[in-house]
């Protein structure tokens, strides 16, 4: 799969409002520190893929995760069922192409309690549009995870959220025009 590079340019003002059916988390992005995964980032939220996907992985005092399209399909009852069961492919979904990793050049990856990184397979340039959220330091992801973003507010959302748990929109406050 070719690596993609996203046209948008982060100036490091953006913050992305990740609406969900437990409230809304407010994540500063680090475009500066992780200019291609804040500009994918960006530009499949405005896009609207992320509308309506449900966080298909959680686990407890580690991470909940979202943003594969493969949940699309699903009721959130039916995620909450099938997470964690291989056969049902949740997890294994993206946007039809990959992004380079940027673990190794952001001078800022730290996996903070509510740090927003992207999730990918083996390959390091296998990211594409699935990420989480920490619950709680998790800084043994460091040289492998790419952080992009940091929650500013709603880490008691984060708290709250489990498998199943709808994705409604992801909004971007302070576009570059």
């Amino acid at each position: 799969m070719a690596l993609y590079t996203p046209a948008y340019q982060p100036t490091g003002e953006e913050i992305a409002i990740i609406k969900t059916n437990k409230g809304d988390i407010k994540v500063q992005l680090a475009g500066k520190d992780a200019p291609i995964h804040v500009g994918n980032f960006v530009e499949l939220a405005t896009k609207g893929f992320y509308d309506d996907l449900k966080f298909h992985r959680y686990v407890p005092n580690f991470v909940i995760q979202g943003g594969d399209p493969n949940t699309r399909q699903y009721s959130p009852e039916d995620v909450a069922r099938l997470a964690g069961n291989p056969m049902a492919g949740l997890g294994t979904g993206g946007p039809g192409y990959t992004i380079k990793q940027e673990y190794t050049t952001n001078p800022n990856n730290s996996h903070e309690d509510g740090a927003l990184a992207m999730a990918r397979s083996q390959a390091p340039d296998s990211a594409g549009s699935q990420f989480y959220l920490c619950l709680g330091a998790q800084h043994f992801l460091d040289p492998n995870y790419t952080v992009f973003g940091q929650t500013i507010e709603g880490k008691d959302v984060i708290g709250q959220l489990r498998a199943g748990d709808v994705i409604e929109t992801v909004q971007i406050e302070n576009l570059a025009e």
